[in-house]
């Protein structure tokens, strides 16, 4: 895919959605994080669910420790893995009071050194809360990089290095959430929407279908 393609597919996206932000609900950034640890393998719509009524009660570090692991289990025990979850929310908790003074720190190293934060969720907060320049390479962004090929790459991390190699700098900053809720709402997986979506005839994908749902 040329440099052209890629320009007019983002400023599509953005004139579509000049404003995209994340779907799972917070209001600081230590819920943001959270949320996105909680989100592992789940939707955003079932970590809304259990989030809503726990950060009610826990939405700081020490507050969370305050809650306490059996407290923390029945609040998001819909939610799957969360016995496992659970358990690294309350260590990554203890870290977060112990060495940031109850703080989200907003440099990687720090942030993937929490329990239960990989480089997914950290680039996520990176860029939703700190707004730093970072891809978070998602089922859903991993699928639509490969598929129009915008960042063809054969693992997550190829697929990372090759969007914030080939996404023009003006899209950059946004570029994460345009193209997961593209990929999770237009791009699906077993048949995309292909027919209803606003960037077709840009799109390099081979087989695409005419489901105007």
């Amino acid at each position: 895919m040329n440099k052209d393609k890629r320009e007019q597919i983002f400023a599509r996206l953005r004139d579509d959605n000049p404003n995209p932000v994340t779907e799972l609900n917070y209001s600081n950034h230590y819920e943001l994080l959270v949320a996105v640890a909680l989100s592992a393998q789940a939707t955003d719509v079932s970590v809304n669910k259990a989030t809503k009524q726990l950060f009610r009660v826990a939405n700081s570090p020490q507050a969370m420790l305050d809650l306490g692991l059996d407290q923390l289990k029945q609040h998001i025990k819909t939610i799957g893995l969360y016995n496992s979850k659970a358990k690294n929310v309350i260590m990554a908790a203890q870290m977060l009071v112990d060495l940031h003074q109850g703080q989200v720190p907003d440099q990687r190293e720090a942030l993937e050194a929490l329990p239960g934060v990989g480089r997914k969720t950290a680039n996520v907060v990176l860029n939703t809360a700190f707004r730093q320049i970072a891809m978070a390479v998602d089922t859903h962004i991993f699928r639509w990089s490969n598929r129009t090929r915008v960042a063809p790459g054969k693992d997550v991390i190829e697929v990372e290095r090759k969007l914030l190699k080939f996404v023009p700098k003006a899209y950059l900053l946004d570029a994460h959430h345009w193209i997961i809720l593209h990929g999770r709402y237009v791009c699906i997986a077993r048949k995309p929407r292909c027919g209803s979506c606003l960037i077709e005839d840009l799109c390099e994908f081979k087989n695409k279908t005419c489901d105007m749902d």
